[in-house]
This record gives structure tokens, C-alpha cells and sequence, in this order.
């Protein structure tokens, strides 16, 4: 495919992020065409050399893989003085620089929004933070589960006086690298409109708090208060029943169905003469415990076949292998397999947004540490001889995928 036709083709990215929600954003924009510099020292970005999973791959570990497609790679020194002053050369033609270092970071190294919009007045900088570029929170650690903790989401579901359950995602981060990726875009759209650049910060703290927009409301406007029941409902501000129900053979979700219906269906005669807006809030423990009692009768097969001809909404608790074999995920094309020169056959999760004519692609998977450093500084007007000089130094750092892919070979012949 002509990669001039994707949207963003044309676009330059300098991405100086680590762990998960920057790289992820910057990820996104390399899936739409953008040409992605994945700026790290010259030993390799922190996600390279911590595996989730215990995972840690041939050369590329599973984390730094996952989020790291479509991009390539420069490793600098930027406390080096030559080093920064490189960087300050590939920011005069950029389009966009990202980063989300601890707050104060950006400042000490040169590289905040101040210094490179003097350089560059049309850079769109995105700085990602955990709580905010100020405040009393802002040397806080920006963890996910952490901010999972502080958002109040995971007091809107289980039971009232046990732990709650964090999500089985790293909710936060894949929240605030969306968030990122759509200020990115909005900013990229009004300098196409104004030819002004600008600053594009986005917190970890407000992109989990306002993405829980109604039930905030419901608190902040309706009054209601977020009271958990003694049974394990899956939301305070959704009626009963409503939540995982174990089966004769696994578990299945029930989303709050008619209760007259349920009763017919469970053989439960007490949901009968039961209102639906009225006794499934003040009877949320009662109706919740009956229903999980009568669902141990049946298989999930059994009584997910009866729920979906009766127009109940149920559905399956999926394990990733359910997952990935789903009929209807292996139709949306939703994973995406390639060949990596390290890590050998890849299948990962693709593309969440589909274009008829400007598809994304897998164009390069994630790159070894330094991978680009000469094509990009080459690019730039560095000289071969300059390059040369650089790396000898120990300013930027290179490695060369043919010798890593001999490598690989010879370690998997010996084997």
C-alpha cells in the first residue's frame, strides 16, 4: 500500500516516552500513517528491560513489543551536550513531541514546552503526568493501580465491606494514551486551521475521573450516594440483578433484565409481582443471592441459549483463549499477525478504528534499541562521518538488525 495515502503520512512524532500510556498514544499515530521516532538512551527504553508476564522475548520483550509497532528507533544521550543538540535539530521539523517524564524533568534536560516551541513555533508537545504539572499530588508516582484506586470506580461495584477488585486491564493507562492520542489529533487539526502550535497536556488522575462522566453525576447532581450491597453487585448505580453468576460450569453475566421474565425463565415465582424500578434498587441483595442460587442448575451453554431467545441480555465470561478464538474477533480481523527479524511470528492486538481508504498496518514492528539511529540522523543532514563520530562517542547508539537476526539464528540452531 502507498503509505502517502494513510492519514497521517507526512506527520513526524518524536516520542520520548516510556512504560505504557505515552508510548501507546504515540503508537496509535504511527498506526496512522505517522512517522514515529521512538527517542531513547543509548541502553534502551525502561519497558525494554521490564517484562510483563515474566515475558521477556528473544531480543524484544512482550511489553515493549506490544506498544512499540510502527515506530522507529533513535538512541541518544540527551544529557549529553551533542546529544540534546541533536534532538534540538529533529525538533525544528517535527510535528509533534511527546513525553511524560516525572513533572520537572522536561525542564531540567531543555526539552520543555518553552525551549522547543522557540525552536519550533507549529510543535504540538503532549506531556503526560499522573496527577497534573502542579499541585500537591505531583511527585505522586503515576501508577495505574494507584490512580485505579484513587478514581472511586472501584468502589461502584462488589460487595459493601470486602476489598474491591481492581480492573483486569491497566485501565488507567490505556484511558489517559486514548486521551493523549485524541488531544493530539485535536491540536494537529487546529494547526492545520491556524498554523499555530501549542502545549497539550493530559493527567492521569482527570482522564480516569471524567471518563466516569454519568456516574459522577448521578453523585455530584442526582445526590445519590455510592452505597456497594452485601452482595457482589457489579455497579451501585445500575438495578439489580447485575453482574457475573457462577453456572454448573463456569460463569455468565446477567444484565439487569426484566424480573417478571427472569422469574419465568429461573423458575423464581417471588420476581413475579416484583416492579422493576422500584424493588430491583430496594431489594438489590434479595433479588441478587436468588438469582445466583437458581443459575447453579444449568451449564452457561444452557442458560446463555435461553436468556439470548428470550431477549435477556446475558452473555460469556471469556478467558483470553475464549477470546482470541471468538468467532466474531477472528471475523473484525481484530488481531493482526507479523513477522518480526527477532521475535519470529507475531500476533498482537490491531487496529480499533477502521478506514476504508486509508486502512492501518503493521509497516514495521517494534524496534530494537537504536535500530534507526543512522537512517534517522542521515535523514536529518547528519553525514555518514558525523554518524560514525557519534557513535564512537557514545552519543547515540545503534544496533544493526542483520547481525541481531544472525544472533538469533545461531542461538536457535544450538538449541
Amino acid at each position: 500500500m502507498d503509505k502517502k495515502r494513510n492519514i497521517l503520512s507526512g506527520y513526524r512524532v518524536l516520542d520520548c516516552s516510556i512504560a505504557m500510556a505515552g508510548p501507546l498514544a504515540a503508537q496509535r499515530l504511527g498506526d496512522l500513517g505517522a512517522d514515529v521516532v521512538k527517542v531513547e538512551p543509548v541502553t534502551g527504553e525502561w519497558q525494554r528491560h521490564t517484562a510483563a508476564g515474566g515475558i521477556t522475548g528473544n531480543k524484544v520483550n512482550v511489553s515493549f513489543l506490544s506498544l512499540n509497532r510502527n515506530k522507529r528507533s533513535l538512541a541518544v544521550d540527551l544529557k549529553n551536550t551533542e546529544g540534546k543538540a541533536l534532538l534540538m535539530e529533529l525538533v525544528k521539523t517535527a510535528d509533534v513531541f511527546l513525553q511524560n517524564y516525572r513533572p520537572g524533568v522536561a525542564k531540567r534536560l531543555g526539552v520543555d514546552y518553552e525551549s522547543l516551541s522557540a525552536i519550533n513555533p507549529r510543535l504540538i508537545y503532549l506531556s503526560i503526568s499522573g496527577y497534573g504539572e502542579t499541585g500537591p499530588y505531583v511527585q505522586r508516582p503515576g501508577q495505574d493501580l494507584l490512580l485505579q484506586g484513587m478514581s472511586g470506580a472501584m468502589l461502584s461495584a462488589g460487595r459493601e465491606g470486602e476489598a474491591p477488585t481492581p480492573a483486569g486491564q491497566y485501565l488507567v493507562d490505556a484511558i489517559t494514551g486514548y486521551t493523549a492520542f485524541e488531544g493530539v489529533l485535536a491540536a494537529l487539526l487546529h494547526r492545520e486551521r491556524t498554523g499555530e502550535g501549542q502545549l497539550v497536556q493530559v493527567n492521569m488522575l482527570d482522564a480516569i475521573t471524567t471518563i466516569q462522566m454519568q456516574e459522577l453525576s448521578v453523585f455530584t447532581v442526582g445526590g445519590k450516594p455510592q452505597t456497594r450491597s452485601a452482595e457482589p453487585h457489579a455497579h451501585v448505580y445500575i438495578r439489580a440483578p447485575y453482574g457475573a453468576f457462577a453456572t454448573s460450569d463456569g460463569f455468565i453475566i446477567v444484565a439487569f433484565p426484566p424480573l417478571k421474565l427472569l422469574g419465568e425463565l429461573i423458575g423464581e415465582p417471588s420476581f413475579l409481582d416484583m416492579a422493576d424500578e422500584t424493588d430491583s434498587w430496594s431489594r438489590r441483595d434479595e433479588i441478587f443471592a436468588k438469582t445466583r442460587d437458581r443459575l447453579t442448575a444449568k451449564t452457561s451453554a444452557e442458560w446463555l441459549e435461553l436468556f439470548n431467545a428470550a431477549g435477556v441480555w446475558a452473555g460469556p465470561v471469556y478467558g483470553y483463549a475464549d477470546l482470541v478464538n471468538d468467532p466474531q474477533i477472528k471475523h473484525n480481523g481484530t488481531f493482526v499477525e507479523y513477522d518480526h527479524p527477532t521475535e519470529g511470528r507475531v500476533k498482537t492486538p490491531g487496529f480499533p478504528i477502521k478506514f476504508s481508504k486509508t486502512p492501518s498496518e503493521v509497516e514495521r514492528g517494534a524496534p530494537l534499541t537504536g535500530e534507526h539511529t543512522r537512517e534517522v540522523l542521515e535523514a536529518a543532514g547528519f553525514t555518514a562521518e558525523a554518524v560514525d563520530r557519534l557513535l564512537a562517542a557514545g552519543v547515540v547508539a545503534a544496533t544493526e538488525p542483520e547481525a541481531e537476526e544472525e544472533e538469533v539464528r545461531a542461538c536457535a540452531t544450538a538449541r
